[in-house]
């Protein structure tokens, strides 16, 4: 009777005890979240910082490299007038259903080569013949079939995303120990399955890479498809204002780009997050 008495009480004390220890927890990875993320902002803050010393003091030349506070004044014109965010815009839309045209082939042949040797090697050399090949290289060729509209630039992206994307998920796929395909095969695990419970699931840290890999390289080569076959968007604008040398233009279009791709890593960045969290406890 007195064991009885006496032990609902500790039983009671556990969960607060629990709740205090995941509460500390949570605290100490948000304010480490929160002082990585400060502390990603130096870098750029202080480059600037130097740059508008260095214009200042007239260390550059500022016809080559105007002063950021110049540049933000052509900045904000830019924004008033509606140039800069219709380019911005229409740059993203191509970015977006080209990532799209690009990313989800590429996610399907990698996770099929992965899991199946045959379609590996009828494959691979094709993948591995092509990549090499300057993806501007082919720009001609593309404008060529694809004529100077939409499709073009859209699938100068694709071209661009597929690579890393399929690349980096074979790579994934093949890093599954061979016991878990085993275990699937074993339980009667049918395709679906395999891909969706196995494959994708193990080689999603190496997806997630080919990705943020593959959105980098979308965003320079949207860039370059617009200086050459487009009337619109940010590399038009940079190319533009270079053949009436407007330099604060050109940087203002420089920077748009940086921030697009700066904007585009953090986002893939906490889609990592949510999805491999392990990945982001180290």
């Amino acid at each position: 009777m007195i064991a009885t008495s006496t032990d609902p009480a500790p039983q009671a004390n556990e969960p607060e005890a629990i709740v205090i220890r995941g509460t500390s927890a949570t605290k100490r990875v948000l304010s480490r979240n929160t002082s990585e993320r400060l502390m990603g902002l130096v870098a750029p803050v202080g480059l600037f910082v130097l740059w508008e010393v260095f214009a200042d003091i007239h260390v550059i030349d500022t016809r080559f490299f105007p002063a950021p506070s110049s540049i933000a004044g052509t900045f904000g014109t830019l924004i008033k007038n509606g140039q800069l965010l219709a380019n911005t815009t229409i740059s993203l839309e191509r970015l977006f259903f080209g990532f799209l045209l690009g990313a989800i082939p590429a996610l399907i042949i990698g996770l099929t080569m992965g899991l199946y040797r045959p379609v590996r090697a009828l494959v691979e050399p094709l993948i591995q013949g092509t990549y090499p090949i300057p993806k501007s290289a082919i720009l001609p060729l593309i404008l060529l079939i694809f004529g100077l509209g939409e499709p073009s630039k859209i699938v100068m992206v694709a071209i661009g995303v597929f690579y890393p994307v399929v690349i980096n998920t074979v790579s994934g796929v093949l890093q599954i120990p061979k016991i878990y395909l085993d275990v699937g095969h074993n339980f009667g695990a049918n395709r679906w399955n395999m891909f969706t419970t196995i494959a994708l699931p193990g080689a999603l840290p190496f997806i997630m890479t080919g990705v943020k890999l593959g959105a980098g390289l979308g965003l320079i080569l949207i860039a370059i498809a617009e200086m050459i076959g487009a009337q619109s968007g940010l590399g038009y604008m940079i190319w533009n204002a270079w053949q009436i040398l407007s330099v604060n233009t050109m940087y203002v279009g420089l920077i748009m780009i940086a921030l697009v791709g700066f904007a585009l890593t953090a986002i893939l960045n906490e889609v990592e997050r949510l999805l491999i969290p392990a990945r982001h406890d180290r």
